[in-house]
């Protein structure tokens, strides 16, 4: 398959990283106003906010499939849209059902975007010949810092929240006219039986992405009660963890093209998990609100470039199409982000929070064990 201009094809991926990021974060500040509007309770409220997982996971199954038989250009630009469209009426949506198959829209519309965007991704970092997917990735936590900050300032300053949407979604637009013409026109992708499941080598890298989705997913639903509980700081600084966290994170993959490029794929596994154990190590036992900090920000270092390089992984092996083991590794790792949670809160119930974190540190062990198997066909 011809690449004839890889600057236009990686401009593309980078905007549908951002798009994917800005599309979701700007719907985190709308869950209080649905709440409202539509006079649910919280069970109610958990089940409609399970819609969008629900349609994420659905869309994402049969992804790989579709991006094998049609390419990942089509499914990038459907997605980017389905965002772009769907936002505004979450915020006109008038009955739980309505809302329900809205979120189901959304979030299939995400899922099937994640998964088209990282074989997308895949293929440039392929054409290119060197690290790019840390730099991908990245923008999707740039997107969601923008999204949520951008919506958050518009509700502030008391605009409806309808509009508020319209022009989120105006510029998910003007990105993804930008995007169209640059994505690549064709993916060459040899398929023989059709399927999800992994085996093989995908297998140990899906698994991986599930522990390091679930470390991302435990900081943001359960780090602030961690030194919280612990009386490290008090409940309205909660957050500060996570911000620290996010930043450390965001920072690593905006480096992370480079750093990977020095040291390679290996090292990162290796170094990446050996930090990021620590940093939850020293989250969970500091004496004080300064080392909690620091544990945070080891996290996100740590576990930053771990993702991408999973991913570049995906694409490389040859136990399974590319895009299936891609499309794998994305619904695992998203199941981790949903089910992870709710299994720390579990463990928290009956040993506290500083076991159940202690768990995730011995879990991405076998990241650091694995690492050489991982990377077995180059450094």
């Amino acid at each position: 398959m011809p690449y004839t201009d890889t600057s236009r094809n990686r401009l593309a991926t980078r905007l549908a990283f951002l798009v994917a990021g800005f599309g979701i974060a700007c719907w985190a500040p709308l869950v209080p106003f649905a709440k409202e509007r539509l006079a649910v309770d919280d069970a109610m409220l958990g089940m409609l906010l399970l819609c969008l997982s629900g349609g994420s996971v659905g869309a994402m199954l049969l992804t790989g499939f579709a991006s094998a038989r049609y390419g990942n250009r089509p499914i990038i630009l459907a997605g980017c849209l389905g965002l772009s469209v769907i936002l505004p009426f979450l915020t006109i949506a008038s009955t739980p059902p309505a809302l329900g198959f809205l979120l189901a829209t959304f979030g299939a519309s995400l899922g099937s975007l994640n998964v088209a965007m990282n074989i997308h991704a895949v293929e440039v970092e392929r054409a290119a010949g060197r690290s790019l997917m840390s730099g991908f990735h990245a923008q999707f936590s740039v997107g969601g810092f923008a999204g949520s900050t951008l919506m958050t300032f518009l509700l502030s300053i008391y605009l409806n929240e309808v509009l508020c949407a319209a022009l989120c979604s105006g510029l998910m637009l003007i990105a993804t006219a930008l995007t169209a013409p640059r994505l690549l026109r064709q993916v060459a992708t040899k398929v023989g039986r059709i399927s999800v499941a992994p085996r093989g080598i995908v297998l140990l890298l899906a698994a991986l992405a599930g522990i390091a989705f679930l470390a991302e997913g435990a900081v943001l639903d359960w780090g602030g009660l961690l030194i919280t509980r612990a009386g490290l700081v008090p409940v309205a600084q909660g957050g500060i963890g996570y911000v620290l966290f996010s930043i450390a994170m965001a920072t690593g993959r905006l480096c992370g093209d480079w750093i990977v490029a020095s040291v390679g794929d290996r090292a990162i596994l290796f170094w990446g998990s050996i930090l990021a154990i620590a940093g939850f190590v020293t989250a969970i036992t500091a004496p004080i609100a300064t080392l909690a900090m620091v544990g945070f920000l080891l996290i996100g270092l740590g576990a930053s470039n771990i993702v991408p390089v999973l991913f570049r992984r995906a694409g490389t092996q040859n136990a399974m199409p590319s895009g299936l083991a891609v499309a794998t590794m994305t619904t695992v790792g998203y199941a981790g982000i949903l089910v992870g949670p709710a299994a720390i809160g579990f463990i928290a119930k009956v040993g506290g929070l500083a076991p159940a974190f202690g768990l995730l540190a011995a879990s991405l062990c076998l990241v650091t064990f694995t690492s050489r198997i991982v990377t077995a066909n180059g450094a």
